[in-house]
């Protein structure tokens, strides 16, 4: 179906325009659609008018193809043929095309009708149109209301989009912040262990010897480079005088007053330490003169001077501080180890007994002291001549190490002496020794074995008190251990009266006396190495013992002594009858 107006003027205008919107509304165009489709055909009529000439519109029906295959859309064209005047002119056609979703022709024939020219109508039907655009216009607000709406619903969205953006960047700072802190203390975590390592391990290298020489050679070969490019170490010496070679100013205040001092332009801000001007001889590179503190006055001083560009940080110098003041400790140690052991080994040279020289005894003894401790201990040996011409040979061992065994050995050897002038056989000897010993001091105890010879008597008379058997070797090389029941160890809180045992003694015949140093061993016990001693003594010939009973001695301990490391004392004294001719 297609309908078609010639257009003039006004009224065709008019009235074209109002038989579309009654095609339209007959063909069920939705009024949207329809006021659109009017309005914009009244827009174009003006045009056309505005421009002159005849113009037609024609109004026809048609159908769309779909995407779906079932049925094809209905459609309304409309379109505005340009006058000749305006086509000549280059004018094109105007188009427009709506849906009829109520297309139906027959329907459309009774709704169109004709539309007379009478103005009355006229203006009635135009403004029966304005229903379409109040429609519009009522779509139109409620539109503007869901915009305004939407609008209210996307601003608080983007408030909290914005709200959320601040805190993902808040909670990021703060992350960051939280990672930045973590590495922080990771590396001060991993600076500190690094630190707490090297003191341990310094300080374990410090205190592993009692040489203070050796001490003060290693604390430079750990602190260089790492913590300082050199080391200087001033030693008081004995009396505490600081007086020695020229030292930083700083340091001669370190001295004085016994605080750290840290001599640089700048002030250091470390932790305990006190700051001083630069140095005059390197006022460029700081220095840090720590003292070595013990209970009474420093030992010395350490001056470090930093490495090139380079200062210590505060943790640097808590640590060097403290380790300082762990050499200071093992220097004073090692002092005193030397200052003890220096008068232990001048007591036990004292004591060391010069052998006497009977006719037809040789005597040979040797002492060798723990290779631990202050090397002296309670092991001793002595031998001297009675008023009858007798001869006594002892060998003892105080319980214990150190000053105080040595002293209590020194009064037990002074007792014997003084008992031995007014006779006595080795059992009253030793019998008057417990006494003693026992009374003096009641928490040392100690071991001894005594010997007696006489020229005028072919048998040795021996007595032992919880000390190892004698080991006699006869003159045909046969060796036996006296291993008659001894007494109790000397001082123990009982009375005992020490018995003496008499073996026959030909020329040419050995007594060995020892103390259990010689001869037990802790994983072996003390037989087996008694046994030892009995098959070294047995080794040598006759003619051995009798020319170089010295010899002889050194030949025993080399097999008995092979390891380096002692324990305990060793001593062995060995009583030779010469054989007659």
């Amino acid at each position: 179906m297609t309908r078609t107006w010639q257009i003039s003027d006004v009224a065709d205008a008019a009235v074209a325009r109002v038989a579309a919107a009654r095609l339209a509304t007959a063909f069920g165009v939705p009024p949207v659609e329809r006021a659109r489709l009017t309005a914009s055909l009244g827009a174009q009529l003006l045009l056309c008018l505005a421009k002159g000439g005849t113009w037609r519109l024609a109004l026809e029906t048609g159908t769309v193809s779909r995407t779906a295959p079932q049925a094809a859309e209905r459609v309304l064209h409309a379109v505005v043929t340009p006058s000749p005047e305006a086509a000549a002119a280059g004018q094109p056609p105007w188009r427009v095309t709506v849906p009829c979703p109520e297309a139906d022709d027959a329907v459309a024939d009774a709704g169109a009708g004709a539309v007379a020219e009478d103005p009355a109508e006229l203006a009635q039907a135009l403004l029966g149109a304005d229903e379409d655009t109040a429609l519009v216009l009522e779509r139109l607000t409620e539109q503007e209301g869901l915009v305004d709406f939407h609008r209210e619903e996307l601003q608080q969205t983007n408030q909290g989009v914005v709200a959320l953006h601040a805190e993902l960047d808040a909670a990021g700072r703060a992350q960051r912040e939280a990672f930045a802190a973590e590495r922080k203390a990771r590396t001060e975590a991993e600076h500190a262990r690094r630190r707490l390592t090297f003191l341990a391990d310094a300080s374990a290298v410090l205190t592993a010897s009692l040489d203070h020489h050796e001490i003060v050679r290693r604390l430079p070969e750990l602190l260089v480079p790492e913590y300082a490019a050199g080391v200087d170490i001033w030693l008081f010496d004995q009396d505490g005088d600081h007086t020695g070679p020229a030292n930083a100013a700083a340091a001669v205040v370190a001295a004085r007053t016994g605080r750290p001092q840290y001599a640089a332009a700048h002030p250091g801000g470390l932790p305990g330490v006190e700051d001083q001007p630069p140095s005059a001889p390197a006022p460029d590179r700081p220095l840090l003169c720590i003292p070595l503190p013990t209970r009474q006055a420093p030992l010395g001083v350490v001056t470090l001077s930093s490495p090139p560009g380079d200062r210590w940080d505060p943790d640097d110098a808590v640590m060097l501080v403290e380790l300082t003041r762990r050499a200071s400790i093992a220097i004073d140690h090692a002092q005193r180890y030397q200052h003890n052991r220096d008068i232990a080994e001048t007591l036990q040279r004292a004591l060391l007994t010069e052998l006497p020289a009977p006719p037809g005894l040789a005597l040979a003894a040797r002492y060798l002291p723990a290779t631990h401790g202050l090397n002296i201990g309670g092991d001793w040996y002595d031998a001297f001549r009675q008023p009858d011409g007798g001869v006594i040979a002892v060998v003892g061992d105080v319980t214990g190490h150190g000053l105080r065994a040595a002293v209590m050995m020194s009064q037990l050897r002074t007792a014997l002496r003084a008992y031995a002038v007014d006779g006595g056989s080795p059992g009253q000897l030793l019998t008057r020794l417990h006494t003693f010993l026992h009374h003096l001091q009641p928490d040392l105890f100690a071991t001894a074995v005594i010997a007696r010879f006489h020229p005028d008597d072919p048998t040795v008379t021996w007595a032992a008190a919880g000390h190892p058997p004698p080991v006699l070797r006869t003159p045909d090389g046969g060796v036996r251990t006296l291993d008659a029941k001894p007494g109790a160890m000397l001082g123990i809180p009982m009375r005992q009266e020490i018995a003496d045992h008499t073996v026959p003694m030909a020329p040419g015949s050995t007594l060995a006396l020892y103390t259990d140093g010689l001869v037990e061993r802790r994983a072996r016990g003390i037989d087996p190495g008694i046994a030892r001693l009995a098959d070294a003594l047995g080794s040598f010939g006759p003619a051995e013992l009798d020319t170089d009973l010295e010899g002889s001695a050194d030949g025993i301990l080399r097999p008995m002594l092979s390891d380096s490391e002692r324990d305990d004392d060793v001593c062995l004294l060995l009583c030779h009858l010469r054989a007659t001719g």
